[in-house]
């Protein structure tokens, strides 16, 4: 069992959320049950917002009372008496959790190293070594620290833990001067003498979203997307001027604070954000109380109705000084933060140190998260280009952003560029790295006209019809892929599945040998993952494609290194049972074994036996996949599609997919009802599809 970790820091402000979760993240990835704790909360008024943060991570399957200490009025009460509290409510969480992240007190009091020694305290008792965490900023935050001060910093910091009978494990500077990076590492491992790492300031994680900045001024939302409250703000600029003297100000991400009765300024603002020529702004705050007029109003109707506009009763220096003041919080509704500080702890810590130093080794069961990680790593490893049709879909959008700030994959998006762009900015989506295509592009249009014909000239395709059916987004995009533009394809968030696959039947094809295109779920059960097919395209497959699928799915298993053992379910066992139905499924089991001798595979076999052991022992004692069944291939679609959802819902299970197989290229369809992270998995795994399509072309 791996140790648990106590995270606390020095001073306030140090972004020990941000290196809490990267530790979190990194835990999940190879230990079953991770838990988190906090000692003293932050605030006994409303919740605490880092516990929501690390509770909010999938993996983590506790309530938030349970591990949540005592509060600081507890603590200034009678702090052995709430020290016992603290181990008593610890020691609970422990038992339910492999390992336990708990973080230490904010310094929400006047900092004083006396905090610091109660944390060191705690985490003694708790038996939990220390991950120390330095910031790089000035207490005030207006300048970085240098290599020399955090040198001092940490030599007055130290004595504390050890006085306190604390081991520390390593310490981590956030917030570092990006270029001190490696001076300031190691002025603190020549110190502190364990693994030491810094991370750099990213101005993400310290500016605060527009809805901060609107509670913060006691706002309401006037005009604009609900949705684009969640950008950040990366600069304000107060409008005390005329617009000629306004505009040149404006910056990227900034947040304009117009007095309400300066309407021209008002319309200048919504006019320079709606144009090209100008940054993209996070939002407007109008101060004052001013109503604004009837015609006024007409008029920002036509501008950009996004845009979120924020009025307060406040006056422009009350307004200026909360707008100032509001920080950046790392909160479980922030994504891109998130992922921000996500790709940042990767870049900068050392992963698998850290998991060594506490004892967390592999794990022999697979959880839907670890699975999830082996395949953002496994596409991480060998980055390739997936192409997304769908770029006026913010769910799209939005996993793009995920998908690029953790360095998985390159991508190009179909649509309008700037439209897709001015969507991204005001989601808070960074887009700055993905390549944006327009599908009546005309020099790749008329490429792929020219290609398209050619393709299907057979059936009396012309280029002049080819013309118009590559502008579709499915087409385009399969095109890409299909002249290497591209390695995948991923879509269907907005579209149905016949719309997605019919250019890759068209003119992609199948690999040689299968006939069909058929499809699988990849079922991530509490332990282990599954492998069901074919639960999406394939009707009622004949026993030839019924052996395509077995054949198709035990490949797929093997590129996401899950040893195929492959049931061909019915409703016997062995010879127990006859009939059309299980007819089918012997000769399909039969084609199997000639034309692959070396897979293992069982067939026709029921659900139990194939899943349970003990069943297996009574109806297939001498079966080598009775019991023990990976890929489970189901006699047609109608039985296949509802046992994966029956055994979705009965059981928690994750279904990731559908993954479709047999194309010689990858091309991956959606749900219609898509959630962000299904969208980032389906990547990840088209990606690792077209990995395998390299190598075999290598090979």
């Amino acid at each position: 069992m791996a140790r648990s970790i106590y995270i606390t820091s020095a001073e306030g402000h140090s972004g020990k959320s941000t290196v809490a979760l990267g530790v979190l993240d990194t835990l999940l990835r190879g230990v079953e049950r991770v838990g988190v704790f906090r000692p003293v909360a932050r605030s006994t008024d409303e919740p605490d917002f880092v516990l929501e943060l690390l509770l909010a991570h999938d993996g983590v399957n506790l309530d938030y009372d349970e591990c949540v200490g005592v509060s600081y009025e507890e603590v200034h009460d009678d702090p052995d008496a709430a020290l016992s509290r603290i181990v008593d409510r610890f020691k609970a969480v422990e038992r339910k959790c492999d390992t336990v992240v708990i973080v230490g007190s904010d310094y929400t009091d006047i900092a004083t190293p006396t905090e610091l020694a109660y944390n060191a305290r705690i985490a003694a008792n708790l038996g939990a070594p220390v991950l120390l965490v330095l910031t790089g900023r000035e207490s005030d935050q207006s300048r970085a620290r240098t290599a020399d001060e955090l040198r001092q910093v940490a030599e007055v910091s130290l004595p504390e833990l050890t006085l306190a009978h604390a081991s520390l494990l390593a310490v981590i500077v956030n917030r570092a001067d990006p270029d001190e990076i490696d001076g300031i590492v190691a002025a603190i491992a020549a110190v502190a003498h364990v693994p030491a790492w810094a991370i750099p300031e990213d101005p993400y994680l310290v500016a605060p979203t527009v809805e901060a900045v609107m509670g913060a001024v006691d706002g309401t939302l006037l005009k604009g997307d609900p949705a684009l409250l969640a950008r950040e703000v990366l600069g304000v600029v107060i409008a005390g001027m005329s617009m000629e003297n306004v505009l040149p100000r404006l910056t990227e991400g900034c947040l304009v604070v117009i007095a309400g009765d300066r309407s021209e300024v008002l319309l200048a603002a919504l006019t320079a954000h709606a144009s090209a020529t100008f940054p993209s702004l996070a939002g407007i705050v109008l101060n004052g109380g001013f109503d604004l007029s009837p015609v006024i109003e007409r008029l920002i109707e036509g501008l950009d109705a996004s845009l979120p506009i924020v009025t307060t009763e406040l006056g422009t220096y009350a307004t200026a000084q909360r707008v100032a003041q509001t920080r950046g919080k790392l909160t479980a509704t922030s994504q891109r933060k998130i992922d921000t500080a996500l790709a940042l702890f990767e870049k900068h810590v050392d992963s698998d140190l850290l998991s060594t130093e506490l004892g967390a080794g592999e794990s022999t069961a697979v959880t839907p998260l670890m699975f999830e990680y082996a395949l953002l790593e496994r596409a991480r490893s060998d980055k390739k280009r997936i192409v997304l049709p769908e770029g006026g879909d913010d769910r799209i959008l939005q996993a793009a952003g995920t998908l690029l700030s953790r360095g998985v994959v390159d991508l190009t998006i179909l649509g309008d560029e700037a439209e897709i762009r001015s969507r991204a900015a005001g989601l808070g989506v960074d887009l700055s790295a993905a390549t944006v295509i327009s599908p009546t592009d005309p020099e790749l249009h008329e490429q792929f006209a020219v290609e398209y014909a050619r393709l299907r000239a057979h059936k009396g395709v012309t280029v002049e019809d080819a013309r118009d059916i590559v502008t579709d987004v499915s087409y385009f995009g399969t095109m890409m892929v299909h002249l290497g533009l591209a390695d995948g394809m991923v879509s269907g968030a907005a579209h149905t599945t016949a719309h997605t696959i019919t250019p890759a039947l068209q003119f992609i094809k199948t690999v040689e040998g299968v006939g069909i295109v058929s499809s699988v779920f990849f079922m991530a059960l509490e332990t282990q993952v599954l492998v069901y097919g074919d639960c999406a395209i394939v009707p009622d497959p004949t026993a030839e494609q019924l052996a395509d699928i077995a054949i198709s799915a035990a490949a797929t298993s093997e590129q996401f290194t899950i040893e195929p053992r492959i049931a061909m379910l019915s409703y016997s066992t062995g010879e127990s049972g006859s009939g059309a139905d299980v007819d089918k499924v012997r000769a399909a089991t039969a084609l199997v074994r000639e034309r692959r001798p070396d897979l293992p595979v069982e067939g026709p076999i029921q659900y139990d036996a194939a899943a349970d052991a003990a069943v297996a022992k009574a109806k297939m004692p001498d079966s080598k996949v009775a019991g023990r069944a990976t890929v489970f291939i189901f006699p047609d679609l109608n039985t296949g599609n509802n046992t994966y959802k029956a055994v979705q819902r009965s059981s928690g299970a994750i279904a990731i997919g559908p993954v479709l197989q047999g194309l010689r290229k990858p091309v991956n369809d959606l749900s219609r009802g898509a959630l962000v992270r299904d969208i980032v998995n389906t990547v990840a795994i088209t990606a690792v599809q077209a990995q395998a399509v390299a190598g075999a072309g290598r090979s």
